[in-house]
């Protein structure tokens, strides 16, 4: 098997996708952008060979690095990056060079615009909240009225908190527009609650041979906007009615082998039309892993390991990790170094040590979401959970 992936050397992590493949015997095939010698040894031990480009954003480039694969190796049978930016590219490469292990261009659209995932939702049967294209201010402000105030605006294709807005009144929207950026936007109806995500390893045939879930807080742009602290934790279980809507969603998208994470509110509060306290709504969909160190959050939640899994999926479309009954709480807590903590990073260590799995200073790009030093632990259940991140981020005066 001959299986090109695009950027491997980021997220640092993905060096163990590639490793997996190697392990199962696939030749694993890199195109990047970073010289050779700044990969991590994992990474270079892990690629059959690495194409260098001056940009990966040049598609010709891309393109011929491809090519060249093709011609030195036979046919490509994967185009994978596992990465938000690149999966038009891929799809893209898929489409140029026949190869139908993946999503084509003439569906990439249906992932990646968060106008039309609703539609695809909604064939699914799962409750999602009102939403139009944000075109012009009479046809917001008719929006407004059918929904009320808040309102939620953001890029109809993007990922995270970047550019989004939550719109308190008619004032607000007015300048909303007045200084939208220069990109299609959508209005969505304004959900509160946690954001319960649903990740999956998909095979060929549509079913999940993996399901995770992660609880994040319920605005990554508020913690952008405010400079809060994040935090947010992964758990085995799964409630019964996120499993069905994430199955019944991964069936309406018509998703195959892939890794995938999809979003879904927990409301906090009943709302008309969309369900009870506690009920969960569909709010985007993301085909590819969670971001982050959250894969690896799943292999210390579910005691797995998430990369083998993908690689068996990719090589063998079947699971061949043996299901594990150990079961605990992965959580992720992060500080910023512009506040001060009753606790001190020496008192996290000798509280948590036994039980930290990671802790780490956050690379500069990574900072306005996830602040500047980040502590990983695991623990039994939901209340120690939320001590420990009492522990971590409880902030002086």
């Amino acid at each position: 098997m001959n299986f090109v992936f695009i950027s491997p050397n980021f997220p640092y992590t993905y060096w163990n996708f590639c490793d997996r493949l190697k392990r199962n015997g696939a030749n694993v095939l890199g195109i990047g952008d970073a010289p050779y010698d700044a990969l991590n040894i994992n990474l270079k031990n892990s690629l059959t060979e690495y194409y260098k480009v001056d940009s990966l954003q040049d598609y010709d480039q891309v393109f011929k690095a491809v090519a060249f694969f093709s011609f030195k190796y036979g046919k490509i049978d994967w185009v994978e990056s596992n990465n938000e930016f690149w999966l038009e590219q891929d799809a893209r490469l898929r489409t140029d060079f026949n190869i139908n292990t993946g999503i084509k261009s003439d569906k990439i659209s249906n992932y990646k615009s968060k106008y039309l995932m609703k539609e695809f939702f909604r064939k699914a049967k799962v409750p999602v909240a009102r939403i139009q294209q944000a075109t012009t201010i009479e046809k917001a402000l008719e929006f407004a009225e059918l929904t009320d105030y808040p309102l939620f605006a953001k890029p109809e294709v993007g990922v995270g908190a970047t550019d989004t807005f939550k719109i308190t009144d008619e004032e607000e929207l007015r300048d909303f527009f007045s200084n939208k950026p220069p990109f299609p936007y959508v209005l969505e109806e304004f959900v509160t609650g946690d954001i319960c995500s649903y990740d999956a390893i998909i095979n060929a045939e549509g079913e999940p041979l993996f399901e995770s879930m992660t609880v994040w807080p319920p605005s990554v742009a508020d913690i952008v906007k405010y400079q809060l602290d994040l935090m947010y934790y992964t758990v085995a279980e799964m409630p019964d009615e996120l499993r069905k809507l994430g199955r019944a969603a991964v069936k309406a998208f018509e998703v195959q082998s892939r890794f995938v994470h999809l979003e879904f509110f927990r409301l906090s509060a009943a709302k008309k039309g969309l369900g009870k306290k506690g009920s969960f709504v569909g709010l985007e969909v993301n085909m590819r892993p969670a971001g982050g160190y959250t894969p690896d959050m799943m292999n210390w939640a579910h005691s797995t390991d998430v990369y083998q899994i993908w690689a068996d999926m990719v090589t063998y479309n079947r699971l061949l990790q043996p299901n594990s009954d150990k079961h605990q709480y992965c959580v992720f807590a992060s500080r910023r170094d512009i506040h001060s903590y009753v606790h001190s990073h020496e008192e996290i260590l000798e509280k948590y040590g036994d039980r930290m799995l990671m802790c780490e200073r956050m690379p500069d790009m990574m900072v306005p979401q996830m602040g500047n030093q980040m502590y990983t632990v695991f623990v039994e259940d939901l209340e120690s959970t939320m001590d420990y991140i009492n522990f971590v981020q409880k902030q002086q005066g």
